[in-house]
């Protein structure tokens, strides 16, 4: 089965550079792929140069842009831009998914607008993996709702359970909620309502987990409001790039660039025999807390496949948002959740009445 995937060649800090070469690099690694690539028709020839020839590739004419400071004002004023016409195409059934590197709240509003939610879900969510040191777990909301109600929560709980375990393919994913203390009466209003909603849910739900437990896998899927998502989600981006910089200024002293490193390195190693078990470790410890090797995240609970990248991503990040969003399209998504938040409602109502 070819997936087709429609993608905003006009969102990001580098379109439409990066998101073309993401595009390239993608065709090349995923097979029955077909890319819509959207925007303007003769910046993105112009930008595809040769290199798209014999590639499952298309171009989609759109003729305005959502730059990345507009939001919903733009989204609704710019009818024709590549954010609203990727929409259409999944709409339309021309698209089984958009993939974007916009504007996030621009995205989510254009979804909103032109695809409409899952029936049954208030508000949707972005989730996004997150590594551990049992794999990973499932982190949602990472900022599509800064300031959501306990019933948001008890539904982001449930779409990301059931995106675990039918779409990942986790068995049974244990579920926590995020706050400051493990006891059931730590948190905010808003956690501890939502805790008690959970425990009646019949998930898999093993309480509240505090942020030093998410990298330990204490839990498949954590729940919590988009701004302290979107908090952990940065402050794990910004220790990345410390780490970075920290393990170079140790092994450099702070004298050398990149390119002195790289022929310092043999030395380095002469001096320092066990820093060479070390750095494979250290670069698998930062592939795996990359952003980039995870592309994007997954808008769950509106009514068709979106996944959304940073801003900042390269073509690296764009070719795996592209994976994520194919996954979900293969793995389907959209009826797995339907199928699954009718399965868990049933439960939960039969529980009550049980109990």
């Amino acid at each position: 089965m070819t997936v087709r995937i429609a993608l905003d060649a006009m969102g990001g800090d580098h379109a439409p550079r990066v998101p073309v070469e993401g595009a390239l690099r993608a065709l090349r690694e995923i097979p029955d792929l077909h890319i819509l690539l959207v925007g303007p028709e003769d910046r993105l020839r112009a930008t595809l140069g040769r290199h798209a020839a014999g590639l499952p590739l298309s171009i989609v004419h759109a003729s305005q842009v959502v730059e990345m400071h507009e939001h919903t004002i733009a989204v609704k004023a710019k009818r024709d831009s590549s954010m609203v016409v990727g929409m259409r195409l999944v709409r339309a059934g021309e698209a089984d998914a958009f993939v974007s590197m916009g504007n996030t709240g621009a995205v989510m509003a254009a979804a909103l607008f032109h695809l409409g939610r899952i029936p049954g879900i208030d508000r949707p969510a972005l989730a996004t993996l997150y590594p551990t040191l049992r794999g990973h777990c499932l982190l949602l909301d990472i900022g599509a709702n800064t300031d959501p109600k306990p019933e948001h929560l008890v539904q982001f709980a449930m779409m990301g359970v059931v995106y675990a375990e039918r779409v990942l393919g986790w068995p049974r994913p244990r579920l926590g909620i995020l706050s400051n203390g493990e006891e059931p009466g730590k948190g905010s209003i808003l956690v501890r309502e939502a805790y008690r909603r959970l425990e009646a849910s019949g998930l898999n739900f093993i309480g509240n987990v505090e942020g030093k437990d998410i990298p330990r896998g204490a839990a498949d899927v954590v729940v919590t409001d988009g701004f302290t998502g979107n908090v952990v989600v940065k402050h794990t981006e910004g220790f990345v790039t410390f780490l970075v910089r920290f393990l170079k200024a140790q092994l450099t002293d702070g004298a050398l660039d990149r390119a002195g490193l790289a022929m310092a390195l043999p030395g380095l190693l002469l001096a320092a025999p066990g820093l060479l078990l070390l750095l494979p470790s250290l670069r698998a410890i930062l592939r795996r807390l990359d952003y980039r090797e995870y592309g994007g995240a997954p808008l769950l609970g509106v009514d068709g496949v979106v996944v959304i990248g940073h801003g900042r991503s390269d073509a690296k990040a764009v070719k795996n948002a592209i994976h994520a969003a194919v996954r979900a399209v293969r793995g389907r998504m959209l009826a797995a959740i339907r199928e699954g938040l009718t399965a868990l409602q049933a439960s939960a109502s039969l529980e009550a009445a049980v109990r």
